[in-house]
Order: C-alpha cells, then structure tokens, then sequence
C-alpha cells in the first residue's frame, strides 16, 4: 500500500519571514478591492473592481478543511473560475522570496498585481476578462488541514473536490480550468485523471510528470538537491508533510509508491494548451511526455525558447492562453480550433531563433532519426559505422574526466524531436557507473555556444549559471544514466525516447561490456554551414544544479569509464535531422 509507505515529517508554521505575502493572514470574510487598488507601490493597480472572498473553508471527502481565496469580478454576472493549485502560500506573490525571483529572471514586479499565487494566474488581468481565479492553501498547508503530500494521485481528488464546490457556487457558470507553471501544471495533470465534471480545460505550462524519473531519480540517481530544496522550503503548515527525500532513499527502486506519483496519462480528455521549452531541465522530459501520453482529443503544445516565468506572464501569451479558456470556459466561437496543434521553436544561440513554427505533430513531419556513429579513434560523429573497432574513456576525479566526439555540417542542418545515445560501455575499477551526456552546438570556430532564458544576462546570473542554474541558461541538451539501471520498459520505450524500467539492479563484472540507450532532452536547434556539434560523456553532472543555491550531486563511483565504438559495438547518436 502507497500509504503505508509514505514517510512524514514534521511542517513549519507559515510566519512571518521570506515567503510570507500581504495576504498571508488568515482573515475569512468578504471585501471589494476597488479599481485602481495597489496592494503595494510596487505591483500593477487593480483595472477593475475584484471581490476577494478571504479563506473560505471547503471540505475534502475524507473530512479535512483547506482554505481557499477566490478572486472574482464585481457584479451579479456569473464567471467561469481558474484554479492555481501549489502548496505555496496564497499570499506568496507580495513575498520577498516572490519578488527575489522575479529580480533573479529580470522581471519587474510592476507586470503583476501581486495577488496571484507564485507561478500562478494574475487576478488583476483575469477578473477583468471576466474571470475569477482560486487560489488555495492545499492540504496540510498554512491553515488547512491534513498532511501534505507531494505530487500525488491524492491531490488529483483533492483538487477534484475544489473544484466540484467551485462550479456549484451562486458566482460560478459552472465551468472550472486549472493554469499555472512548475508545481500549477503537475497539480493539472493528477487532477485532469481525476475527471471533475466541472473541469472544462487545463493548461499545464512546463511541469514534471513522474515523480521519480523527473524528480528524485533521474536516470536512476539519486540526486536529491531540487527535491530537498522543495520539500524543506515549501509545505509551510501545521501537521506534517512528506519527506520524499527519506522515501527516495528507503525505495530507490520504482515501487508502488513512485507509481502512484505518475498520472493517469489515459485518463486526462480534457481540452488541454501544453506549454513546454528545450531548456528546463527539471521540466522539460515530463511536459513532453504527458503531452504525448495524454488521451485528450482536443490538445495544442506550444515549445517556446526563453524560461517558463517571462513566458507565462509575456502579455501576447497570456492573450493567446484567454482565446483558449474563452473557447472552451464561455464556449466563444472564436476559431481556436484553427490554431496549430503543435507551435515549435528552433533556436540557433545567436539571436536568430525561430518561433510558433506551426505542425501537426512533435517531432514535426519530415524528421528524420538519423545514427551519428562515435569513432574512438579519431573522436568523430560520423553517419557511417566505424569498420574497426576502438575505445575511448577517461578516469573519474581526473582532469579531464570527459571524452567527446565532433562533427561538422557542411549544409544548414535542422534538428527538431527526440535525440537518444546507444553507446557500448565498460567500468575498469568500479561495478556500476554514472554516465551524464551533452550535446552542444559549437561555432565554425569550435566555441560552444549558449543562451540565457532569462531576461537578465548580468553578472550575478553569469555567476550563478557557470556552473549550474541551468534552467536559466541553455547549454545543449543532455540526459543521465546509472548503468545499472539501464534495464528497458519496453511498454514505455519507444523508437525515439528510451524509458527504463528502474525496477532492478545490474550490476557490472570486470571486463564486461554493456550497451544502454539515453535518452536526451528534446531539441530544437539550427546549425549553419561549418557549425559544429559536439557530444560530451562523462560521470560528472555537466550542467550542475537545476537551479542557484541547491545541492549538486556527485557520483559515488571511481575508476575509468570506456567507451566502445565501431566494430561490433558501434556506439552512436540518433539526432532528429529534418529533411523536409
């Protein structure tokens, strides 16, 4: 039972410090906050005149009361209703840790009202479309009840029966969706599974899918430091919340427990706007994946290239995510149906990306997966496999400790879709390694190239980029794998993205050699005539941390890592050429 293998810990109360907003108190009742309302001289004034009804208790199935703000345009006309789902404060968007944010990406507070959740909806811009926004303090948050659980199947019921009370209330049309970014569009997809009634559309912009796989164990390590960083600085409350830190270390195997932290992919059919990047490192295999796996017939991914906060709160995207809502919440006929299901972005890192490519599907027609083979011999990608066989590695803790493989185009090449790696592997000196790949796009001179997501480029974020924040600044995309993990799910598994199985342990013997299949986050990329690409492996994490100030993770693994090619064991990269 996943229940039973649940590990709780104690919570903090949410008091005054960092993260704690304006409208943290807890303050039931009802009042009108006029047109032209600052919250603080900071944030955008009120357009028009909102209702705020201040932590209304609703109660779960199982008997908890959580609290809920809603938000919602002044008069008797009845609204549809957006729910931002997150254990982060419902006054957070006022908080130092908000603003700090913010700072941190370059975005001036000044573009939000500073009523709406982190990463959530702006009350401010949706009341005055004719919306009301709901944020809620969820379970065992803040003054809500219960044990906080993270990314779970039981937020999925929990925020169904949110929503069920939302879309009967007298200010309500009966129709709910759910937006957000991060932690807003995982909560989407465990409750879209769910299938509340009233959910009429959801729109998960970037946002983890599996808990293990994304999270606590990807690639079949454990590298906790995003995980513990959400776990210890979210889930402010009064009863406990979960320690999924101490769980992945009890279960470092895929178990119950872990599947009951991936969706119901087969059961999500509402209307749904996907929004993804190649860049978020934390986010971008999940979005991608339930993307592809959800059953919903009515679905539009749009894959943008800068970082997920500017491009939620960019005013033309937030004008292209209400013609959404306002076909399907207030069922305008407003041709939505005619946007293209797929929007696809092709960066080339020297500011000439190309956006809202439109395509019917992701990889778009006319991709072709085409083998780059690794020759050791001459550290070369080349389309035809090595006759002879050769090797090429390095030793773990040595300088360098990494081996990499060139090739140049002599013609624009496009990359767009899923790359993976198929490489013949062997440990001298250890029984298992830790394998971390990245392809990078170099200039005709062979200098990497990379780009900031972000809208600041100033030191302080070159700083912390150099080595990690890696969703702030893109690099290439990479992928992991501890070694003996790379037993395949062949249910999962498809020709272009390999999933493992993580289920069992294979150890490696003196000598032995092994082939794994990685998959690599997907791409979008441009090379000109002369560009270079190169593949990096090796046992360290070459990006770093996900994001400033978390821990990073190191093997615990020594000895030298070779890697076979050519002969009978052509290693090699599958890229996603478009030739059409």
């Amino acid at each position: 039972m996943t229940d039973d293998q649940k590990v709780f810990m104690p919570s903090h109360p949410l008091e005054s410090g960092d993260r704690y907003g304006i409208l943290s108190d807890f303050e039931p009742g009802t009042r009108t906050l006029e047109a032209g309302f600052q919250i603080t001289p900071q944030f955008k004034p009120l357009p028009v005149d909102i209702v705020l009804d201040k932590d209304i208790p609703v109660t779960l199935r199982d008997g908890v009361t959580i609290h809920v703000d809603v938000f919602r345009p002044a008069g008797a006309e009845r609204v549809p209703v957006i729910v931002a789902w997150s254990p982060y404060g419902k006054g957070q968007g006022t908080s130092a840790s908000v603003m700090g944010v913010f700072g941190l990406v370059g975005l001036d507070n000044s573009i939000v009202s500073g009523m709406e959740k982190f990463e959530g909806p702006d009350p401010a811009y949706w009341c005055a479309q004719g919306y009301a926004v709901c944020n809620p303090d969820i379970r065992g948050v803040a003054n809500s009840e219960g044990d906080s659980v993270l990314w779970d199947r039981q937020e999925g019921r929990d925020c169904y029966d949110l929503i069920e009370w939302l879309g009967v209330q007298d200010w309500c049309t009966g129709k709910v969706a759910m937006s957000g970014t991060s932690y807003l569009a995982v909560s989407q997809w465990f409750t879209a599974a769910e299938q509340p009634p009233h959910l009429a559309a959801i729109n998960p912009w970037e946002g983890v899918s599996d808990v293990y796989r994304d999270l606590v164990m990807r690639g079949g390590m454990p590298d906790h430091g995003f995980a513990r960083q959400l776990r210890d600085y979210s889930f402010w409350g009064k009863s406990r919340k979960e320690d999924i830190i101490t769980e992945a270390d009890l279960y470092p195997l895929m178990n119950d427990l872990w599947e009951n932290k991936i969706p119901q992919f087969d059961k999500i059919n509402v209307p749904a706007y996907v929004v993804a990047s190649y860049s978020n490192t934390l986010h971008t295999a999940g979005t991608f994946r339930a993307w592809r796996r959800i059953a919903s017939e009515d679905k539009w991914l749009r894959i943008h290239n800068t970082q997920e906060w500017p491009d939620y709160y960019d005013e033309a995207n937030t004008e292209d995510l209400r013609r959404f809502f306002d076909r399907y919440l207030k069922g305008e006929d407003n041709g939505w149906e005619q946007t293209p299901h797929v929007r696809y972005s092709l960066l080339d890192l020297q500011g000439g990306d190309q956006v809202n490519i439109p395509a019917d599907q992701f990889p778009p027609a006319g991709v072709t997966p085409t083998k780059y083979y690794l020759d050791g011999r001459s550290r070369t990608l080349g389309t035809a496999a090595p006759a002879d066989g050769a090797t090429a590695g390095y030793t773990i803790g040595s300088n360098p400790d990494e081996v990499s493989f060139v090739t140049r185009f002599d013609q624009e090449t496009v990359l767009v879709g899923y790359p993976k790696a198929h490489l013949w592997v062997e440990a001298d000196g250890a029984d298992d390694m830790d394998l971390f790949l990245l392809v990078q796009k170099l200039d005709a001179y062979g200098t990497p190239l990379q780009q900031f997501t972000v809208p600041n480029q100033s030191a302080r974020v070159h700083d912390v980029t150099e080595r990690g924040g890696s969703i702030l600044r893109y690099k290439g995309t990479d992928g992991r794998l501890r070694v003996s993990m790379r037993h395949l799910d062949e249910e999962l598994s498809t020709e272009d993205v390999p999933a493992h199985s993580f289920d069992r342990v294979e150890k490696l013997s003196p000598g032995e050699v092994v082939d794994v299949e990685i998959d690599l986050l997907p791409i979008g990329l441009t090379f000109y005539p002369g560009e270079q690409l190169r593949l990096v492996v090796s046992g360290r994490s070459l990006l770093g941390t996900m994001m400033p100030g978390i821990r990073e993770y190191t093997t615990p693994y020594s000895g030298q890592h070779i890697i076979h090619t050519g002969g009978d064991r052509a290693s090699y990269l599958q890229l996603p050429v478009r030739t059409a």
